[in-house]
């Protein structure tokens, strides 16, 4: 199978990681979780996914979608308000328009959720279950990148009016179900249950990657790519690329729980979201911090994690966590995966 370069993206090899990163500390930092539930306002304690921005927290729960800018009280917003259902898997905002991933299509807001606008298949949709969602800004105007289960990866340059949905027959998707769903310029990622597909040209072709190419498990339930480096949420551990190859890390390197249910990545530190917990490393996966409802969590099963100016949200269910970090140690990220030899082909097993 051809793999793509991904000639548009900044690949980090060994070479270039050793010599961005000088020293690695491996130090991490002690984190105290704040966790909030229905008691505090929230729309229902069971939270699949989680999204700050310009101080906002959106909170995607089962019971609709709640926004804070404090943790400690709520505004709940549900099928009353027009959302196409109070199940919402994830939640994206863009320059003061949310978007809600629900079990009832794609909801859009552009007055802070006071009104919504629901696109289903009957603007063209894949699917009307949302389990992600994805935008980038362009200068023309926006994409908006949907994670359908069962109509495979939509795609829309008009707010969701009309969409262009990429399958197993349109396009070569390894599956029609996509979990999550991350873009970054002309680059795709789709998460699925049969492996990780991937584009470097907007969805005019698929690249897909499954364990015979090294990945740790099919099943993906999220992905995330930051500066050339794809990090893959699987069943079986957090599988990280390279460019030429995956590397695996599992509860045999620490990791809380080898169910990784997402993943994120700030600062040099990965933040993989676990049944087991949530568990951070800062030097590239060579060791592991977990925390659990020992240190405040809401749940051991985390579905989502998202970073920002240093506070770290984990939707967990049992609640939103919220915790404030340490500052992160320079280059210790990129000096783990150095120390990794990353750029090698052979896939690094522990068992």
């Amino acid at each position: 199978m051809h793999h793509p370069a991904f000639t548009n993206r900044t690949v980090l090899t060994a070479a270039a990681l050793t010599t961005l990163a000088v020293v690695a500390s491996g130090t991490h930092a002690s984190l105290t979780f704040t966790n909030y539930t229905t008691a505090d306002g929230l729309g229902s304690n069971e939270l699949r996914g989680v999204h700050e921005s310009g101080g906002t927290i959106y909170a995607a729960t089962l019971g609709g979608l709640s926004t804070s800018t404090n943790g400690s009280s709520w505004t709940n917003y549900t099928t009353t308000n027009g959302l196409g259902s109070n199940g919402v898997y994830n939640v994206y905002e863009s320059n003061g328009t949310i978007y809600a991933a629900t079990g009832g299509g794609l909801s859009i807001s552009t007055n802070g959720g006071s009104n919504w606008t629901n696109r289903t298949t009957a603007n063209g949709l894949g699917a009307n279950i949302v389990r992600d969602v994805h935008v980038i800004d362009n200068v023309s105007g926006n994409t908006i990148y949907a994670a359908t289960a069962g109509g495979g990866l939509g795609t829309s340059i008009d707010n969701g009016s009309s969409w262009t949905n990429y399958t197993t027959t349109n396009g070569g998707l390894v599956s029609n179900v996509v979990i999550g769903v991350y873009a970054s310029g002309d680059t795709i990622y789709a998460a699925t249950p049969s492996g990780l597909s991937a584009s470097t040209d907007n969805g005019g072709s698929w690249t897909n990657f499954t364990t015979a190419n090294g990945l740790e498990n099919d099943y993906v339930w999220g992905v995330y790519e930051s500066n050339g480096t794809i990090y893959a949420a699987t069943n079986g551990g957090l599988s990280i690329y390279n460019g030429s190859s995956w590397t695996n890390f599992t509860t045999a390197d620490g990791l809380g729980n080898d169910t990784v249910l997402g993943v994120y990545e700030t600062g040099g530190i990965i933040y993989a979201a676990t049944n087991g917990g949530l568990s951070t490393s800062d030097d590239g996966g060579v060791t592991w911090t977990n925390y659990t409802t020992a240190d405040g969590l809401g749940s051991d099963i985390v579905y989502d994690v998202y970073a920002s100016g240093g506070t770290i949200y984990a939707a967990t269910a049992g609640g939103l966590s919220i915790a404030a970090s340490a500052s992160a140690v320079p280059g210790a990220g990129l000096a783990g995966l150095a120390t990794l030899g990353l750029a090698s082909v052979s896939r690094r097993r522990r068992r």
